[in-house]
């Protein structure tokens, strides 16, 4: 294997060009990215960086001469247009084709957008430049409407809270759906005590403006919340565009087996990957920070030789205002949810989630020393009984 390629120079791209070079890979490395920016650290981007408490340096993963160090040819910049799977070759805007023996797919994903999405006053969140823009808007103390309840969307929201705007979050779904009914409703409490208002559980029919400029999202209530700003937190699809026909299966992203293998010498890891966690038994897509990290150091060992399955019990957490809640495992609609320790009452508790008996997930809320060995329980296919 004389040359591996990495499309995708965020967090799992960068990781498995390290994880290649700590295992003793010494052939042509290049590292493919289709922003300017070096590789960063998306998680702080909606936190510190948006709340002008982190310089958007500061979430640099590496300094200059650590990338350097890894002897890579590190193109950015570019964006990849097409795969060539019989030939071998990554096709990419402004040069030539690139030529692989190995290949890792780290795309990362692509936000969703509403109709009218174009109009001044309009974001999404997920680059260094859409938070230096978001930020900019923000400063201007405006109304703000947050359209979507999951975790990019309560985050900016509790952000921008604290930097004084006046935030309405609104959407079809309950706050944090995933985290079921009980946690859900804690975290719109959080919200409401900070002075955000929620409009959830209404369909948003159409974003308004006028002279190309936002003034409002149009609930399906015939509801109009006046805005300024509009944050687009619908959620994102993997960015699988370039692959199309590729031959490699895409689905809900690219398509892999239990060791992360798309095809012969074909690799994906981090956001874009549906892949069969044999722990949990069931095809999954994770749009995790530390899974990022994990499945690339595994997909480069397995690039290398390992043929190791990839079977994490995933962690992920939220910080919104002074509350941090942290997760590990799965959280099925169908759980059912007891609290382990603590009292949601004192803003301090541990949960656990089970489906069929076996406990599949825990949840802290403000509760980090506990968290670390009760993923155990999950990593051991735990019952109640042992919870």
């Amino acid at each position: 294997m004389n040359r591996i390629v990495i499309v995708g120079a965020s967090a799992a791209g960068l990781t498995a060009a390290e994880a290649l070079r700590r295992r003793g890979y010494d052939g042509r490395l290049t590292l493919i990215g289709d922003e300017r920016h070096a590789p960063y650290d998306r998680p702080p981007l909606s936190k510190q960086v948006l709340a002008g408490t982190w310089e958007a340096e500061r979430t640099a993963l590496r300094s200059p001469e650590a990338l350097a160090g890894l002897g890579a040819d590190i193109r950015l910049g570019r964006a990849a247009t097409g795969l060539d799977v019989t030939g071998r070759q990554v096709s990419t805007s402004g040069g030539d084709p690139i030529g692989f023996d190995g290949l890792v797919i780290a795309t990362g994903l692509t936000p969703r957008r509403l109709p009218g999405g174009d109009l001044a006053g309009v974001h999404v969140l997920r680059t260094l430049d859409d938070v230096v823009a978001l930020r900019a808007a923000l400063l201007a103390g405006p109304r703000v409407v947050v359209v979507g309840t999951g975790f990019l969307g309560t985050e900016v929201a509790a952000t921008a809270r604290t930097m004084g705007a006046e935030v309405t979050v609104a959407g079809p779904r309950p706050v944090l759906r995933p985290f079921g009914d009980r946690v859900g409703a804690l975290v719109a409490a959080l919200h409401r005590d900070h002075g955000t208002v929620l409009r959830c559980g209404v369909p948003v029919r159409r974003l308004r403006g006028t002279g190309g400029r936002v003034t409002g999202v149009e609930l399906a209530d015939d509801t109009l919340l006046p805005a300024d700003v509009v944050v687009l937190a619908i959620g994102s699809d993997p960015a699988t565009g370039w692959l199309e026909g590729s031959g490699l299966r895409l689905g809900d992203g690219v398509t892999c087996d239990r060791f992360c293998r798309a095809a012969p010498g074909i690799y994906a890891a981090g956001d874009v990957v549906s892949w069969y966690n044999p722990h949990f038994g069931m095809r999954m897509r994770l749009e995790h920070r530390m899974n990022a990290t994990e499945q690339a150091m595994a997909v480069a060992g397995n690039l290398l030789g390992d043929a190791t399955p990839f079977a994490p019990v995933s962690y992920f957490w939220t910080d919104q205002y002074a509350t941090k809640i942290q997760a590990y495992g799965i959280f099925p609609p169908d759980a059912e949810f007891r609290i382990l320790r603590g009292d949601p009452a004192d803003g301090r508790f541990t949960a656990a989630y089970a489906r069929n008996g076996t406990v599949v997930g825990v949840l802290g809320w403000n509760h980090p020393r506990e968290m670390y060995g009760l993923r155990r329980l999950v990593a051991e296919h735990a019952s109640w009984a042992a919870a």
